[in-house]
């Protein structure tokens, strides 16, 4: 169903307006000190700005921008300054410098550039004259407590003491918060509503028509009314503002309504509470106005800072569709006195249909029936869990069924019905430069979120629609300070510490390693960094070769993890995928795959791990990461020299060419190659930059990009391994790696219709995590003569699974630290274990061995 959506109008109450005026100006100003850098104390904030003046379709002849004073004093603004910035741009290109006063609860007027209408209606007249030239769509402005230019972009600029106040919106790359304010048009400006202000420049601003006040602007006497013979508003019911549709009967209209608060939001963005009719709610037979809600968002910031869930109130304003979600926009609110029947939370599985779900629009839900965590990316930023109704997380849709297939139809259309998020009652931005120091809601460090894991609803929550999504939110915000009693749910702890046991006499995994890099971007030229809340670089960004850590503290991190994990996953050898090329560096080639064995050892012991050398032979043109392998020297051997797929330059043009080695049961050799396993890594084009084959565009059939790249890729790969597996006279062969194709896309069905048998599937596993759905681009691919051996496999939910949060590449980005030492987060990529019995003889996996005798066990 589409939702309509409505744009909500920057609404000005009476009262802000009035107040703006009635306040005496004293003859002299009070000199406020700007705050150290913005905050909800600012003495001035910026409260509109419009850029269309002058231009076709615009309100005004000129731009302006327009301050006020949310103090009781007030301010002298000699000596700042109002700053503009271009939207994209990362320098403050001009100026208006101040002069004058702002009086206590009023406003000023900074007039800019005049644009080529001269039609069009005059400013009221300005407090101060400028002449920039400001975008109609979007920029960035910024009031500066001096006249020196500021000299910064991006979270830097909240840092800057001289800075009073920012708004950056459209595209802007500079602003406060979570993220932009709106982009405007020539008609439109973006103006704060009640005078909102939680540095925020996504939450405090709004679109609407330009309403510029001077510091002299005064209201429209408020005529007498008109004797009444019932001057109590007419009352409608929640129910007949939601109505039984997608949009509200009454959108565009003033109404008067009663309820009960069930959530407030003062904080967070939200701007506003939840109202529910009295005395509904609990068991859904007792409905009494089925197919409509009876609850409703009420937006209001000044309201939400008086209310109190459980309170009785009757609220008047507009009724609107804000982006989906029915709103009153509140002009008034009064708190009742008279008592109100409780709401009761209403006891509901997850609904159906969109219908149903309208149905129960802002009310007070007690949801029921099993919930699990299917997303956990968005929580580090936005402090949002996706779920899935059911047992289990969202699956790729050609993890199910063949591209365009009924299947994945069908898995995509039940993706879409079972999704919905828990929030956290706002719209910040927990690693934002403006809130990283507000701990991080739901994660701590101690209870993991993990996808996969199933929620308990230990609290009520409110069904909301935001953001193209549907939400639970909690009854007011949460964050890592407020969990308890705050935090509606749990989570159950599936990690495990170790893999199940796959049995065999050698074991071999695949392991993505997430550019593990031991050249660091310090020792490089170029290089740009993500940084954390304090500034300092974590990772490598771009502008050099460098992929992974920032310098030695952060590859320590990294490396850390990652031997952890290697040194856990008890596999006598790993395929590594996403390693340092040393050569590209002027290094020896394998310089980066030594220092990590090193590692290794250091933590297992001298001797424990080794790795194989790379051939004599190499590609002439190669990517900075490469594939590699690594083995315990007391479980398995190499035979022979390492092999690399030299001759398929086209085929591997946009990717690492196939690395492969013989391996055999450390000390075992016989006399002929009975013992003996063919093992070949792999990295196929990922689904990103476009490769060069007309095939490389997505098709829209749920593959993405580069499809004809990974089918040539994959097509190479079978000849190779023909190649060397008749070298070897050995019929044992393993296709290892990170394949970027999901199991039932066209790169893994050449291999399965070469005769190999994907043994990721057979786990009940997954090994990656992307868009809030799970699904394996890495892979174990059996011959069939290796299948006679197979004697178990499992995939180690240790990365993909895991919160970004606990990764190294996000270090100190919040006041909740949740990096540790564990194998937890090491990579992106979960490694995948198949064990063999190379022993001739043994008992074979595919007769009858298989997973079903060797249960999924959890730690």
């Amino acid at each position: 169903m589409t939702r309509n959506s409505t744009p909500r109008h920057g609404r000005r109450t009476a009262y802000a307006a009035m107040l703006a005026t009635a306040l005496a100006v004293p003859t002299t100003a009070a000199v406020v000190p700007a705050a150290a850098e913005p905050s909800v104390d600012a003495p001035v904030l910026i409260e509109e700005v419009y850029g269309g003046g002058g231009n076709n379709g615009g309100v005004y002849d000129r731009d302006f921008v327009e301050l006020y004073n949310p103090g009781d004093e007030p301010v002298s603004l000699d000596g700042w300054s109002v700053q503009y910035g271009s939207a994209g741009g990362t320098t403050w290109s001009s100026q208006t410098d101040l002069s004058g006063q702002i009086p206590a609860g009023g406003s000023f007027l900074v007039a800019q550039a005049a644009g080529n209408d001269d039609t069009q209606p005059d400013l009221p007249a300005p407090d101060v004259d400028g002449g920039i030239y400001m975008s109609g769509s979007g920029a960035e402005v910024a009031l500066v407590s001096s006249t020196d230019r500021l000299d910064c972009s991006g979270a830097a600029c909240a840092e800057v003491a001289d800075l009073v106040d920012l708004v950056g919106w459209g595209s802007a790359n500079t602003y406060l918060g979570s993220g932009p304010a709106p982009g405007t048009s020539n008609s439109v400006s973006v103006a704060r509503v009640d005078h909102a202000h939680t540095v925020d420049n996504a939450a405090d601003f709004v679109t609407g028509t330009p309403t510029p006040e001077n510091s002299g602007s005064t209201s429209e006497p408020t005529p007498t009314p008109s004797p009444s013979p019932d001057p109590t508003p007419e009352l409608v019911t929640i129910a007949e503002i939601q109505g039984t549709g997608d949009t509200s009967p009454l959108a565009g209209q003033d109404v008067t309504t009663r309820g009960v608060v069930t959530a407030a939001y003062p904080t967070g963005g939200f701007n506003g509470f939840t109202l529910q009719t009295a005395g509904t709610g609990g068991d859904p037979a007792d409905d009494e106005t089925p197919g409509a809600s009876d609850g409703v968002f009420v937006y209001s910031w000044a309201g939400a800072q008086e209310v109190e869930v459980g309170d009785h109130v009757e609220v008047t304003g507009e009724a609107v569709e804000y982006y989906g979600l029915t709103e009153i926009s509140a002009e008034s609110w009064t708190i009742l006195d008279e008592p109100a029947e409780p709401v009761e939370p209403t006891v509901t599985a997850w609904p159906a249909t969109e219908a149903e779900r309208e149905a129960l629009e802002s009310m007070l839900l007690a949801p029921s029936g099993e919930f699990t965590v299917t997303d956990n990316y968005s929580t580090n930023y936005y402090g949002t869990v996706g779920l899935a109704a059911g047992d289990g997380p969202l699956v790729q849709p050609t993890t199910a069924g063949r591209p365009g297939s009924e299947e994945a139809a069908a898995q995509e259309a039940e993706n879409t019905a079972l999704a919905v998020q828990l929030d956290d009652g706002s719209s910040w931005n927990y690693s934002g430069a403006s809130r990283a120091d507000t701990p991080l809601p739901w994660l701590n460090g101690t209870d993991p979120v993990r996808v996969g894991a199933a929620v308990t609803f230990t609290g009520p929550v409110v069904l909301d629609y935001r953001y193209s999504a549907w939400s639970f939110q909690p009854q007011q915000q949460l964050t890592g300070d407020s969990a308890d009693g705050v935090q509606p749910a749990t989570f159950e702890n599936t990690r495990e510490s170790s893999p199940q046991d796959v049995g065999g006499d050698v074991r071999v995994a695949t392991f993505n390693v997430l550019n593990y890099f031991t050249t660091t971007g310090d020792q490089l030229e170029g290089c740009s960094y993500y940084t954390d809340r304090a500034g300092d670089p974590i990772s490598v960004r771009g502008g050099c070769l460098a992929r992974g850590a920032a310098d030695a503290e952060n590859l320590q991190r990294q490396e850390t993890k990652i031997v952890a994990a290697i040194s856990d996953l008890g596999a006598d050898v790993v395929a590594l995928e996403e390693i340092e090329n040393s050569a590209a560096f002027g290094k020896d080639r394998d310089q980066a795959l030594s220092d990590l064995v090193d590692a290794l050892n250091a933590a297992d012991g001298a001797g424990t791990w080794a790795f194989v050398p790379s051939p004599a032979e190499v590609p002439a043109d190669e990517d900075v990461i490469r594939n590699a392998f690594v083995y315990r020297t007391a479980g398995a051997e190499p035979v022979g020299e390492s092999r690399i797929l030299t001759d398929a330059p086209e085929a591997f043009q946009n990717a690492r060419e196939p690395l492969a080695q013989v391996f055999q049961p450390a000390g075992g050799k016989t006399a002929a190659p009975v013992d003996d396993v063919v093992v070949i890594t792999n990295h196929f084009k990922s689904k990103g930059s476009l490769g060069p084959w007309p095939g490389d565009v997505d098709a829209g059939d749920g593959q993405g990009r580069n499809n004809e790249s990974r089918v040539r890729q994959a097509t190479a790969l079978v000849e190779f391994a023909d190649e060397v597996a008749s070298d070897a006279r050995t019929d044992r062969v393993l296709l290892v790696g990170d394949f970027n194709a999901y199991e039932q896309e066209d790169p893994i069905v050449v291999l399965a219709e070469a005769g190999y048998t994907d043994l990721g599937p057979t786990t009940g596993e997954y090994t990656y995590s992307y868009d809030g759905q799970v699904g394996s681009l890495d892979h174990v691919l059996a011959s069939e003569g290796a299948m006679e051996d197979v004697t178990g496999a499992d995939i180690w939910n240790i990365n993909a699974y895991e919160p970004v949060a606990n990764e190294y590449s996000r270090y100190n980005y919040n006041a909740t630290i949740l990096y540790d030492t564990s194998p937890f987060r090491s990579s992106d990529h979960d490694p995948l274990l198949v064990g063999l019995d190379l022993a001739p003889g043994a008992p074979s996996w595919a007769n009858g061995h298989g997973p079903g005798g060797n249960p999924k066990h959890d730690d």
